[in-house]
């Protein structure tokens, strides 16, 4: 691990927390705050990968990981006050869920990415980061909400998460989770699009090429 990757390892930890906590509160009805900024990590994972190679790539995944998994396990002991309740502002099932997400779907992100390089610029950012959504998408809101594992952490109360609605308000009735994943995965899908502008500038400007291997 060198001085060059801290900013990788830092931004990692950063987004990893930042999300744990977004991702508890509701932006509309069918989307989290975390939708916005978990998205990030693929993009610091790919720039690591292009920049520095697939071995530095997961060694800053891994170090994100730790980093991200001891903030969000601080944060489960940090109280929060919000309508006459009082809230842990990680809960543990986030936290693993989390955890497990981002260490799958980085290192996934990574593998595919190393895969894909040599191709068009565009082809191992994006597909690395649409198959690393995926898993994190599928993996995290199971984890975090699923009535099923609901013994992860007993005392926390996911009712709300698992009340049936129509899935995004016009389809089949499924657990409200479901239906954030659903919405979480669609704006990871267009963010994925969207991330290849900075991906871009961001390598050509620190190599004085265009990123076209």
């Amino acid at each position: 691990m060198t001085r060059a990757h801290l900013p990788g390892i830092a931004a990692m930890a950063a987004i990893v927390l930042a999300s744990n906590i977004l991702v508890q509160f509701l932006f509309g009805q069918w989307l989290t705050w975390g939708a916005f900024t978990y998205p990030l990590a693929f993009l610091v994972t790919d720039l690591m990968n292009r920049l520095y190679g697939v071995q530095a790539a997961r060694k800053v995944v891994f170090a994100g990981f730790i980093v991200g998994v001891i903030c969000s396990l601080i944060g489960t002991q940090i109280m929060l006050q919000g309508d006459g309740f009082t809230y842990p502002a990680v809960t543990l099932r986030i936290a693993i869920g989390s955890g497990a997400a981002f260490l799958v779907a980085q290192m996934m992100d990574v593998a595919v990415f190393d895969r894909l390089r040599e191709g068009r610029w565009w082809r191992a950012p994006l597909a690395s980061t649409l198959i690393g959504s995926s898993l994190d998408t599928a993996i995290f809101f199971t984890v975090a909400f699923s009535a099923g594992l609901s013994f992860i952490e007993p005392g926390n109360d996911v009712s709300w998460a698992n009340e049936p609605l129509p899935l995004l308000g016009a389809g089949p009735m499924v657990p409200l989770w479901v239906s954030l994943a659903v919405a979480d995965w669609m704006v990871k899908l267009a963010l994925a699009l969207i991330a290849l502008i900075p991906f871009r500038m961001i390598v050509s400007k620190a190599t004085g090429r265009p990123a076209t291997a």
